[in-house]
């Protein structure tokens, strides 16, 4: 009988891709080598990598304004790359403190320039979510937490704001309805909801990017990972194929 496993993650995954997955450590398309064996740049991988940008974006309802990328490092890793790639020194970006995920993401967005804390429920151990709050609107961005998996609490309806909205969905990326075209920024690790650990999703609008005057870390720079389609450095291959077996799913 299949167990259930009601750890935060990593969850369980589909029988069919497990089987699907387990073929292909063995003989992937019967090429005679393993996923784990083909180059990150050849042309099975680039078919692979590309069909799972295609299914995010027709899941998500996007459109050419939106670029997906499959990076390394998981969700926490994007607590220090959004504000570095989004935030300039001196600028101001808001947060919602609704839990450990968002308070984390808070103390890394700190290096790097102002943050508002625009509505926190820490005073009752982050037990609700406050529906009404302000957005300064020179605020580069708006980060919450879609779904806290510590606490139990997630939010149903979004904030209105002109401020472009980035949203770690890592616990709930897929699972109901939602208009992803709200979301400036749409982070995820994998393990939760998606796919395998080791790979973490971004969509982003590309309205947003390209805005700050700092240096960049060649490998941080989110530009850098879309010109080179996400395989500026080799990437998480199997975990990615895990990700595309779960989105056709």
């Amino acid at each position: 009988m299949k167990k259930h496993n009601f750890n935060s993650g990593p969850s369980i995954l589909p029988q069919e891709v497990l089987e699907q997955a387990s073929k292909a450590i063995l003989d992937f398309n019967g090429i005679g080598l393993s996923i784990l064996e083909i180059g990150h740049r050849s042309t099975w991988f680039v078919d692979v990598i590309e069909e799972a940008k295609s299914l995010v974006k027709e899941l998500m309802q996007l459109d050419e304004h939106y670029d997906v990328l499959f990076l390394h490092g998981g969700a926490t890793t994007q607590f220090m790359q959004i504000p570095m790639n989004l935030l300039d020194d001196g600028e101001t970006a808001a947060y919602c403190d609704n839990g450990i995920w968002g308070s984390k993401a808070i103390k890394e967005a700190s290096l790097f320039g102002k943050v508002h804390v625009a509505t926190s429920s820490k005073d009752k151990n982050y037990t609700y979510l406050q529906k009404d709050f302000a957005v300064p609107t020179d605020s580069k961005y708006l980060h919450l937490t879609t779904n806290n998996t510590v606490e139990g609490t997630q939010w149903h309806s979004f904030p209105e704001t002109n401020v472009p909205i980035v949203a770690d969905m890592s616990s709930d990326i897929f699972s109901r309805q939602m208009n992803y075209k709200n979301f400036a920024v749409i982070y995820a690790g994998a393990q939760k909801n998606m796919g395998a650990a080791g790979v973490n999703l971004l969509v982003i609008r590309k309205d947003v990017l390209g805005k700050v005057q700092r240096k960049i870390p060649a490998i941080m720079d989110y530009k850098n990972h879309i010109e080179a389609g996400s395989l500026l450095n080799t990437p998480p291959v199997f975990a990615i194929y895990v990700a595309l077996l779960t989105l056709r799913w």
